[in-house]
């Protein structure tokens, strides 16, 4: 442009040794500078700044696209995977799995359930040392259950015990897996209610164990592998809410080798216990404690409490085992069956 061409010297008759020396100067419209250095300096740090908004990648600025997200941004890949984890367990307990309430009840179909009597005891032994896992089993015709389960291995030595309290035996029949490593063990089902209140009660191992003629244990328990589990710290108290189309509830506790003191409770409304179970396990890892609660109706919450001091934490997993499935009613809308 006209404006930025050199300004012409003046014509002198002087020598031209003799005439001062001025410097270059552009001239330039208000308000840039008049002088070259300082408007390169303004026009450099004038590109550097364009060039790095127009050019440079915006990493503050979250890419959504179409990945999951949430009112706080984008969902890590970590927790999209616990998501579609939790979406496979849920569509696996909708189809209900290799261990329904069909097969369950085919248990107590082909085995030979055997009578307690109030006060009296009864005993199932397994020489064996292949089988490392039995499915113990009991139900009433409706009365309350009281029963102690005990892991006997060896002259006194009782590993493992439970006691056991459904104010419906009928309705939410007990079901829990005892781990049994090694061999020379028993289980022992003592009804301690009084002549009034029998129960039923079946021992089966694990298929695997004995050729296929006991319960499917791996299935029963392979829907919580990869759940990661909660850190209850003793004394502590922890509980879980569950939605009224889960028919059943499955719990696992677990510790690093330390022994397991807990009471795991089925409430159902504002302090109505429906289920209780005392439990203690001489090493938490070796025999952890797994069992199936039936939970019919609306309002149930299991409630874990790790009744042991600070230094004996557990590891606890409990999720949905069944889920009825909805149905539609003549209208048109769907409801859930139970």
């Amino acid at each position: 442009p006209h404006s930025l061409r050199p300004k012409k010297p003046t014509v002198n008759s002087r020598p031209h040794s003799l005439r001062p020396k001025k410097p270059t100067t552009f001239i330039l419209s208000p308000p840039f500078p008049t002088t070259m250095k300082l408007s390169a300096k303004l026009l450099a740090l004038a590109v550097g700044v364009s060039g790095a908004s127009a050019f440079a990648p915006e990493a503050s600025k979250p890419r959504f696209g179409t990945s999951l997200s949430s009112s706080r941004g984008p969902i890590p890949t970590a927790s999209r995977s616990r998501v579609a984890d939790a979406a496979e367990r849920m569509d696996a307990a909708m189809r209900g799995g290799p261990m329904g309430p069909a097969e369950m009840n085919a248990i107590w179909e082909r085995s030979s359930p055997v009578t307690a009597q109030g006060g009296s005891l009864r005993t199932w032994s397994f020489a064996s040392a292949a089988i490392d896992k039995v499915l113990v089993m009991m139900k009433t015709d409706g009365r309350p259950l009281n029963a102690d389960v005990e892991l006997w291995q060896g002259p006194d030595n009782t590993p493992q015990k439970m006691r056991v309290y459904v104010e419906d035996g009928n309705l939410r029949p007990f079901s829990c897996v005892v781990d049994s490593p090694g061999g020379q063990n028993a289980i022992a089902v003592r009804n301690t209610a009084t002549m009034e209140y029998p129960l039923a009660a079946t021992v089966e191992a694990d298929a695997a164990d004995v050729g296929g003629a006991g319960a499917n244990i791996a299935a029963i328990t392979s829907r919580i592998n990869g759940i990661i589990p909660r850190t209850v710290q003793g004394g502590a108290v922890y509980t879980k809410p569950f939605d009224p189309s889960v028919a059943s509830v499955q719990v696992m506790l677990r510790t690093d080798g330390r022994p397991l003191n807990a009471r795991v409770e089925l409430l159902q409304g504002p302090n109505n216990i429906k289920q209780v179970i005392d439990l203690y396990t001489e090493d938490g890892m070796e025999r952890p404690f797994f069992a199936v609660f039936e939970s019919p109706g609306s309002g149930n919450v299991v409630r874990i409490v790790n009744t042991a001091t600070m230094e004996f934490p557990l590891s606890a997993i409990v999720e949905p085992y069944m889920i009825e499935a909805p149905s539609v009613g003549a209208d048109g809308n769907a409801f859930i069956l139970g």
